[in-house]
């Protein structure tokens, strides 16, 4: 095994045991290296075979970059470069990478052009195409998924204008394979998540406490650029703008899906609920958990808050319980809803994939405003080694508050060959702001 080899497992054996150890930025680079290498070599052949697709033709520009490229691209790059070109081929399980561009892809991709001895790069993309002698020709375009259609116009009519006639008719929607690349987590990976899941959660229980809030004083706006300063302070970075809301015993409407909370200055009695997720090595979290600010003498939270997040694990129980191999989105979609509305809750669901990006490729189950199902994305089946952000609530009354609030969660969930399991557990129980604060008592 290369030195480079030995590294990496160490550092993956140190992630594992240190869950708040975020690596030095050369560090990351050999890491995400290595993840990439595993995924180019292991992986992607194995899906090319899985779909029958054995050219798979990436064409990008620098600012202007196909979504797939960046699960392709170098550490040590923040874009792509002039026109980049990638071309995957698989012939008789022999696997090729090759970059038609004037610089190799990193060090995982080479370069085949050489532009002094063809200065068309256009030309020499052809040339190579008709050197591999594809039965099919797959490139990024698709109508179900964004992350699917990052070819643009010019470069695809650039592309036809190339090749002979012969192989135009060859040239296939690399939907399948893309969303089977984008889905698919490797074991590495998988490693590495659990530890962004935790770090997640570390944060989030930082900012519902009386480290960041003062009753009366901090607003929810607050919280959320404290959670973005962080996140910034750890090297770290988000994919999203965190959200922090609040609900409470005061007459009022329920929570809607306005991105605006009903209240903005924190205050003891009040149910908390964030929405927050961080990026790392490449990957994403997205999480949304709850906590409640004690009144003066309170040590935990009334019972009515914390059996209603009991039954918003309920909900995701009914859920998790319907992730079957080959079930679409929407199948599941309706047959969870089912059994939960005839349990007597009222939940809404809204799962999405989650991986390299937020709002991820794969199979998607509801939308908040679209809960009969999706088109394209609803009927993905669900497929195995894949991350889920388990995105879902439920409306619950609360007696004492003679209204209805809603239980909003979101964790990490993996599914595999052993069934679904959460990345790094699920909240089964309320954040108690203030509960080692002495100036409660």
């Amino acid at each position: 095994m290369k030195k480079i080899h030995l590294f990496v497992a160490f550092l993956f054996f140190v992630i594992s045991l240190k869950s708040q150890n975020i690596l030095k930025l050369k560090d990351q680079a050999t890491a995400i290296e290595e993840i990439q290498k595993d995924r180019l070599e292991n992986l992607l052949p194995q899906l090319m075979k899985k779909h029958n697709i054995d050219m798979w033709v990436l064409i990008t520009r620098e600012y202007n970059e196909d979504p797939v490229v960046k699960t392709l691209l170098p550490p040590t790059w923040l874009n792509a470069r002039r026109r980049t070109i990638i071309v995957f081929s698989l012939k008789e399980s022999v696997f090729k990478s090759a970059a038609i561009t004037r610089y190799p892809f990193g060090n995982l991709i080479p370069s085949v052009w050489n532009k002094e001895k063809e200065p068309n790069q256009w030309k020499a993309l052809s040339e190579y195409i008709i050197s591999q002698n594809p039965t099919t020709i797959a490139v990024n375009i698709s109508e179900n998924y964004a992350l699917a259609d990052g070819l643009v116009r010019t470069d695809f009519d650039n592309l036809l204008k190339v090749l002979p006639s012969r192989l135009t008719s060859k040239i296939v929607s690399s939907e399948p394979l893309v969303v089977s690349w984008i889905e698919t987590r490797t074991s590495r990976e998988m490693i590495i998540y659990k530890q962004l899941v935790s770090i997640t959660h570390t944060i989030i229980k930082e900012a519902f406490s009386n480290q960041v809030i003062t009753p009366g004083i901090t607003t929810t706006d607050d919280v959320v650029w404290w959670l973005r300063e962080k996140v910034r302070s750890l090297g770290l970075s988000t994919w999203f703008h965190p959200t922090v809301d609040v609900q409470r015993n005061e007459s009022s409407d329920l929570y809607s899906f306005d991105a605006k909370s009903k209240y903005d200055m924190i205050l003891p009695g009040d149910l908390l609920h964030c929405d927050f997720g961080i990026s790392y090595l490449t990957l994403n979290t997205d999480c949304q958990e709850l906590a409640y600010v004690l009144r003066r003498g309170e040590k935990s939270a009334p019972k009515e808050l914390e059996q209603a997040l009991k039954d918003g694990n309920t909900v995701q129980d009914y859920l998790t319980n319907n992730f079957v191999k080959g079930q679409t989105g929407n199948n599941i979609l309706k047959k969870s809803l089912n059994e939960a509305k005839s349990a007597g809750y009222k939940p809404q669901i809204y799962t999405h994939p989650l991986g390299v990006f937020g709002h991820s490729a794969g199979t998607t189950i509801g939308m908040w405003d679209a809960q009969n199902g999706i088109p394209g994305s609803g009927e993905h089946t669900l497929q195995l080694e894949t991350v889920y952000a388990i995105e879902l609530n439920t409306k619950v009354y609360i007696k004492e508050w003679k209204k209805e609030i809603r239980v909003m969660l979101e964790e990490a969930g993996y599914f595999g060959s052993k069934g679904f399991k959460y990345v790094n557990g699920r909240q089964t129980k309320l954040i108690l702001v203030g509960l080692n604060d002495n100036a409660i008592e």
